[in-house]
């Protein structure tokens, strides 16, 4: 899952996308409005989570540059202001869930995964795939032949990646923007060694086939 995080509250920002990582998931981080729509209207993320009270260009002024420009991208808004007519008026807007300060750290992973699950297009609770695979998204855990695979976050992203992909092809820049985040230099050889790993641990036969020169993708034989 993709994430970009703006909030210009620099610490809690920067804690945020610390947390959301050790979870498993891409995050960007944008300290100001103009920066995080940015962003945004750059790369396709899944969750945009969105401090209303930014400097400058303001969350809802993001928020509703995104819904007029037909994003799919989910927004969570973030705001001091709790009370009633402020959740309807960020809703209105077009977030899709608010979430006032303060906030314990489990909620907002919860809102963020259910968020990400409306982002993209439906898929079972619990993926399979060629070899006896089996991927839990929710649990963090991946099987072959029921016995558990022990998986880096980067390696569990990839054959996530792959097993929603169904058995056609994903490039290599698609794993990079859905696994990595912008950091991730696009001339790096990151992709090709965490899918050398990943074939080590889900060991013979192979699934992961590599088609030379377009990307990789699950099959058997």
């Amino acid at each position: 899952m993709r994430v970009l995080v703006v909030e210009d509250e620099v610490p809690l920002a920067d804690a945020v996308a610390r947390g959301l990582r050790r979870e498993g998931m891409a995050v960007d981080v944008a300290y100001d409005g103009d920066s995080g729509l940015e962003k945004a209207m750059m790369t396709r993320y899944d969750v945009l989570v969105l401090d209303r009270d930014l400097p400058g260009r303001s969350g809802d002024d993001v928020c509703r540059r995104l819904a007029a420009d037909g994003a799919l991208t989910r927004v969570l808004m973030l705001t001091a202001a709790g009370d009633i007519a402020d959740r309807v008026a960020g809703l209105e807007l077009g977030a899709d869930d608010y979430l006032g300060k303060p906030f314990a750290f489990e909620e907002l992973v919860a809102r963020v995964r259910a968020l990400g699950r409306r982002a993209t297009p439906a898929a079972p609770p619990v993926l399979r795939g060629a070899g006896g695979l089996e991927l839990d998204p929710a649990r963090r855990t991946a099987s072959r032949d029921g016995l558990p695979l022990e998986l880096t976050r980067k390696e569990f992203g990839v054959l996530e990646e792959l097993l929603r992909a169904d058995g056609t092809v994903v490039s290599s820049e698609e794993l990079l923007e859905r696994v990595w985040d912008e950091h991730a230099d696009p001339f790096t050889t990151i992709v090709r060694v965490t899918v050398m790993t990943l074939r080590k641990k889900l060991g013979d036969p192979g699934v992961v086939q590599t088609v030379v020169g377009v990307g990789y993708r699950l099959g058997e034989g």
